[in-house]
């Protein structure tokens, strides 16, 4: 069995660190929240308090943060990983944080024996609880052998898109750029639909059914019509940093992307309208691009209000007008 560090425990972490603890792996894991390392005790993960803990004596370390900056920090900053891990050890970075910095930290690893190879996986929460995920996997052979069971744990299909650390990252963003684009299309639609004296419940339930349905017309589209913008599963905030993923690396290929700029706009406002509140990605919908605001239809606020008004919540709370 593979000796696995492990660092970073979100919302997607934590079901993949058990996941593959569960299928017999050594998992030594930390958090910068203890308690999410010490909730997995009962999974056979061991805790520890450091990057370089979870680093130490590690065939793989695993790293599933949000963002480039944090997976550097993880690698390289004060008490790093990249300083405890021996020759002949891979990293396995499954975060979404783009081509370049992948390649990056991968030419400073190879200087001391270490492979990386990037996975960075799709698929939400409940698919990363069932072992399900999709991971788009880069990497050279001998790397990516070592890590295979590890994605077999994880993952229903990791296909290898190339050979280079980054490949992966590189497929990600193109789903990361259609993922964005049909979430702000969803949002322009059903506003669109309002605005012209529709019911936007009614039109998304009829527009699903035909040639414009796709997953997040489907299941974005649910959440804005019926305005569950608080039940986090995919963070507004994420989206505003993909698809800034997207653009930049559009930029530095001189690829025209102009779909993916109008969606970037739009999480950027949304993410901008929502403040420091988590919220969903679907959350969007309330600050579209150039469109009206789209809230909750009439029909389902109405009955979020009664809804209040019968368990006694009558305090004055109520959607803005």
């Amino acid at each position: 069995m593979t000796r696995v560090g492990w660092v970073g425990l979100g919302a997607m972490g934590t079901p993949m660190a058990r996941a593959v603890a569960r299928a017999g792996h050594t998992v030594t894991a930390y958090d910068v929240d203890p308690q999410r390392s010490a909730a997995l005790a009962g999974d056979g993960v061991v805790p520890v308090s450091s990057v370089a803990g979870a680093a130490t004596g590690a065939d793989v370390l695993a790293i599933m943060v949000a963002t480039a900056g944090q997976a550097e920090s993880v690698l390289f900053g004060d008490g790093g990983g990249a300083a405890a891990l021996a020759a002949g050890s891979v990293v396995l970075i499954m975060a979404t944080v783009g081509p370049a910095a992948v390649s990056r930290w991968a030419a400073r690893l190879a200087e001391k024996g270490v492979g990386v190879v990037d996975a960075p996986v799709s698929g939400g929460i409940a698919r990363a609880a069932s072992g399900d995920l999709l991971m788009m996997v880069g990497g050279a052979p001998e790397a990516v052998g070592k890590v295979a069971p590890l994605l077999g744990a994880m993952a229903s299909q990791a296909p290898v898109v190339g050979a280079q650390p980054g490949d992966g990252q590189k497929l990600k963003l193109v789903n990361q750029l259609l993922c964005g684009v049909h979430i702000a299309a969803a949002a322009e639609a059903l506003a669109f639909a309002e605005s012209i004296g529709l019911d936007a419940v009614s039109s998304w339930e009829v527009v699903r059914q035909g040639a414009a349905a796709s997953f997040m017309l489907d299941d974005r589209g649910r959440r804005m019509v019926e305005g569950a913008f608080s039940d986090v599963k995919s963070a507004l905030d994420i989206f505003v940093k993909d698809m800034g993923l997207v653009v930049d690396a559009a930029e530095s290929s001189k690829a025209r992307t102009m779909l993916a700029q109008a969606a970037q706009q739009a999480f950027r406002m949304g993410a901008a309208a929502e403040g420091t509140t988590p919220r969903s990605s679907s959350s969007t919908g309330n600050c579209s691009a150039k469109v009206p605001a789209f809230r909750p239809p009439r029909r389902a606020r109405e009955a979020r209000m009664a809804a209040g008004d019968r368990a006694g919540e009558g305090r004055g709370r109520r959607d803005p007008p």
